[in-house]
């Protein structure tokens, strides 16, 4: 399975996003406080301020991640049933706001998403709680959409398309 990820970080006293792509697979990671270490090892000096990690894993799924200055990283997952399937997914369960349904025998096709986590977690960087849950349950949109979406409205488009190319 292909994964996209980057951070987008800013320092405390600086309003302009910079975006690095996380070299190495999240799946090494062995908790989710791993995640947060590899986000502020990548961030450098702008370890101090805000950032965000964006995963997208085969326009299947995406993941946001949030951590600010040193606080427990906060995350948002477009669909929780992919935890059983997915080991990064599995770790950002352990942020404790994910709850796994139980898993269930299936097609394997999962046209309804189930989002989990805090859809609050971009709120004040222009991603309201109910538009974040939209923007994920809405139909019509890939994982890969949404992300570029948030990129938009947080003001970190231009660092994200940067990456993707």
């Amino acid at each position: 399975m292909a994964i996209f990820s980057a951070v987008f970080c800013r320092g405390q006293d600086d309003d302009e996003w910079r975006g690095v792509g996380v070299e190495g697979d999240l799946a090494e990671a062995g908790t989710i406080d791993d995640i947060a270490d590899t986000m502020r090892d990548v961030s450098g000096a702008a370890a101090e301020g805000t950032m965000v990690l964006l995963v997208e894993a085969d326009d299947e799924w995406f993941a946001v991640v949030r951590v600010d200055d040193h606080t427990d990283p906060r995350v948002f997952l477009s669909d929780v049933r992919v935890v059983h399937e997915h080991p990064v997914a599995a770790l950002l369960q352990e942020s404790g706001g994910i709850e796994a349904p139980e898993q269930t025998e299936g097609t394997g096709q999962k046209p309804y998403p189930v989002p989990g986590g805090e859809p609050e977690l971009l709120a004040d960087l222009g991603v309201p709680a109910g538009d974040l849950v939209s923007l994920t349950t809405g139909g019509g949109l890939l994982p890969g959409d949404v992300l570029a979406e948030i990129a938009e409205r947080a003001g970190f488009a231009e660092p994200l398309d940067a990456l993707r190319l």
